[in-house]
């Protein structure tokens, strides 16, 4: 064995330059060497692809690699030609070959000059290249990529269900080695199970990655100007910021290039040559920022990407895991910043709606898993970890201050007595049940599948009604993390207790359990602030000058406070300081109209409060606009002057008329006038706007939760959110 190490050492200067080997390469190529099937779960950087590179460089005949991505194997081969006298030491067999270069392939195999044959899994089923291969040495099968087999990873590729019996085509005693970056112990067991390598010897890494920092913010309305200010302060460092869509990611670029950050969007609707061009771009640091659907990233090595952002939640914690692992690949800092909120797992839910049943069980189970880790409150690294199977050390572990949550610990409670009735409840529920219907049987809520069980006869339905259902969530999660439970993956997530779980009901004790983040968008009507979502707190002295400031303007002018600014315009001033009239028009819900109206005072006053405090203002808080959104503005303006029906206006442009009503709120909120009269007539009689134009120039806010229920009821939430435009156009602008 001896000779070998050396060998293997010397191999390893020779070829690739290094002088010792990374974590668990020397034994895996080891196992390789003798000729065994080996399955490796090594993370994204941990350097997979020399566990196959290198034995087969040493070995006689030619290695094929099985790889999902024409873009990766090129990179590939070009770096191993980099490391070779010989060209064809190398090559790529794809759709994208002509006949002379497919010849000149079979050449160099057949005069044992090829050591690597990179194809797709679809090459390998035609069949005069698998006649072809049966006639030359082949020394093994290395299978990249290998999750690609599972419906459970994140990127599953039907043609690669058939690659064993392919390769049983080639040859029976084949040695087999799978690759992959993400395995949870169901993906790990799928692709065994498919490559029929039972007998496998599995070298697992650990997934963790210490140096990257995670943090989740909730996602509001002013989630641009947050990620501009974000990036200004990672100013000249790389970053990857990843949108679903295509038109977001062009959006999102645009909005970045205007508010000086330079940036370049990246999707698959380019062609090849924009596409290589921006990647390059990104690569020779020529831009700083690529903002990018999941197509960008794959055949990425740039090692010193410093961060990670999601714009959008991804569909599944690999893909998060995967995402967010380009960053800091040399060790460096790397800072993963995601924004959530449920609307957005509700889009990504009806998008998943048309697809078949199976699939869906799938991808809804996968989506929830990554809504328990944006809610959770607990170490996200012990909760990612703990997701691939492995066990983290929240305490001691390496990386354990290195997320939001352990940076700014939410408070405890002791939860034993509610742990010992969750368990109950599983146990008492026959363990049928998802999470769903667990905590709707604790806090005694029906739905059909508890009824069909006869669930709400039980004694034991309701015994947690005393917590809400966010509660009772979260501590499933954190049950689920300690393996007091566990989801039963392959019936889509019905929990079951496990042994640990059954001794802690015969014997309970302390359970300190912590309450998760609450990132509900019930209050859709109250915009949320800027100032809420950059994190940082108002400047509290100038917001209650402000405020009275508004109170003697609107007593001047005879109108409610909130038709001189609205709270948010207020809450955004206090945080970004304007003092110029130009500066004003930059503030949350403050148009020209707005500003000419009742702009002069409020500037004057936060110029003289910044000077007198000496404040440093923001400079960089001041988002432009590209202007994307005006055309529509113009439009409606345009067609409630020519007292178009509003049905006609939003069809045109192919809104719902909630959507209409909002746009119309940001026109007449700015301070623009939209004459609504003719549309109020249709809906309201006088007496009905009388009443309602009474309740409006009396009230304290102009909040329509506090008049609907002013109303009891009299009238739809729509018909008052219409009337108030009225109202703040007539009264206001």
């Amino acid at each position: 064995m001896g000779s070998t190490l050396t060998n293997l050492h010397t191999a390893l200067k020779k070829y690739f330059g290094f002088s010792k080997f990374k974590g668990l390469q020397e034994d895996v190529i080891n196992n390789v060497l003798q000729g065994k099937d080996t399955f490796v779960i090594m993370p994204t950087g941990g350097g997979k692809s020399l566990c196959y590179q290198l034995p087969a460089i040493m070995q006689e005949g030619t290695a094929i690699v099985v790889s999902p991505l024409i873009a990766l194997m090129k990179n590939q081969v070009d770096a191993i030609r980099g490391v070779s006298s010989e060209h064809g030491i190398a090559h790529v067999l794809n759709s994208s070959l002509n006949k002379t270069e497919v010849k000149q392939v079979m050449e160099d195999m057949t005069n044992g000059i090829t050591k690597l044959l990179y194809v797709a899994p679809e090459s390998l089923t035609k069949e005069d290249y698998v006649d072809f291969l049966q006639t030359v040495k082949l020394s093994f099968v290395a299978v990249d990529e290998a999750h690609c087999i599972s419906e459970w990873g994140h990127d599953f590729r039907p043609e690669y269900r058939n690659l064993k019996n392919i390769i049983g085509r080639l040859d029976d005693d084949i040695p087999i080695i799978g690759l992959t970056a993400t395995a949870t112990p169901k993906v790990q067991e799928d692709i065994i199970k498919n490559l029929g390598m039972s007998d496998a010897k599995v070298f697992k890494a650990s997934f963790n990655r210490p140096n990257l920092f995670y943090e989740i913010r909730p996602k509001t309305v002013n989630v641009d100007a947050d990620i501009i200010r974000f990036v200004k302060q990672n100013q000249g460092k790389s970053g990857i910021i990843y949108c679903l869509s295509r038109k977001r990611v062009e959006e999102l670029a645009q909005v970045l290039q205007v508010n000086g950050v330079s940036a370049v969007p990246y999707h698959a609707g380019f062609d090849a040559k924009t596409r290589s061009k921006y990647q390059d771009m990104f690569l020779m640091e020529d831009v700083d920022v690529v903002v990018a659907t999941i197509a960008f990233g794959m055949g990425i090595d740039k090692p010193d990407v410093r961060f990670v952002i999601h714009h959008d939640i991804p569909k599944s914690i690999e893909s998060y895991y995967q995402e967010t692992g380009r960053a800091g690949r040399d060790g460096g800092e790397g800072h993963c910043l995601a924004y959530y909120s449920y609307k957005d797992v509700e889009k990504l839910e009806k998008f998943m709606s048309g697809k078949p049943v199976a699939e869906q069980e799938v991808g809804n189970a996968l989506l929830q898993e990554i809504v328990a880790y944006a809610e959770t409150s607990m170490s996200r690294r012990k909760f990612i970890l703990h997701y691939f199977g492995e066990e983290f050390d929240s305490e001691n572990g390496e990386g354990a201050d290195m997320d939001d949550n352990a940076r700014n610990p939410k408070p405890k409670v002791e939860a034993m007595e509610e742990v010992v009735k969750l368990l109950k409840v599983v146990k008492g529920t026959m363990e049928k049940f998802k999470t769903k219907e667990i905590v709707k049987a604790l806090v005694g809520k029906t739905n059909a599948l508890i009824s069909s069980h006869k669930t709400d006869e039980k004694d034991f339905f309701g015994i947690g009604n005393d917590k809400d259902e966010a509660f009772w969530m979260a501590l499933t999660r954190q049950v689920l993390v300690v393996g007091l439970l566990k989801k039963e993956i392959e019936q889509y997530g019905v929990l079951h207790v496990t042994k640990l779980g059954d001794t802690f009901l015969a014997n309970p004790h302390s359970f300190m359990m912590t309450k998760d983040h609450v990132y509900s968008a019930e209050n859709d009507d109250a915009i949320v602030t800027a100032a809420k979502s950059s994190g940082g707190v108002a400047d509290e002295e100038l917001l209650r000058l402000l405020k009275d400031l508004r109170k003697k303007e609107a007593k001047k002018n005879d109108v409610p406070p909130f038709v001189v600014f609205q709270d948010p315009s207020l809450d955004d001033m206090s945080l970004k300081y304007p003092i110029s009239m130009e500066e004003l028009l930059n503030i949350h819900g403050v148009g020209e109209g707005k500003a000419k109206k009742y702009g002069k005072p409020f500037v004057s006053l936060i110029s003289t409060y910044v000077e007198e405090n000496e404040i440093i203002r923001p400079d960089d808080l001041v988002v432009k606009s590209t202007g994307a959104n005006s055309g529509l503005k113009l439009y409606i303006i345009q067609n409630v002057d020519r007292k178009l029906p509003l049905e006609d206006i939003a069809a045109a442009k192919g809104l719902e008329i909630p959507q209409l009503v909002k746009e119309m709120e940001q026109i007449v909120f700015s301070g623009t006038k939209l004459n609504l009269g003719y549309w109020v007539d249709e809906l309201l009689d006088e007496d009905q706007q009388e009443e309602i134009h009474e309740y409006f120039l009396e009230a304290e806010s102009d909040s329509i939760d506090d008049a609907v229920s002013e109303f009891d009821g009299e009238y739809e939430e729509e018909d008052l959110r219409i009337y108030r435009l009225k109202f703040m156009s007539e009264v206001a602008n």
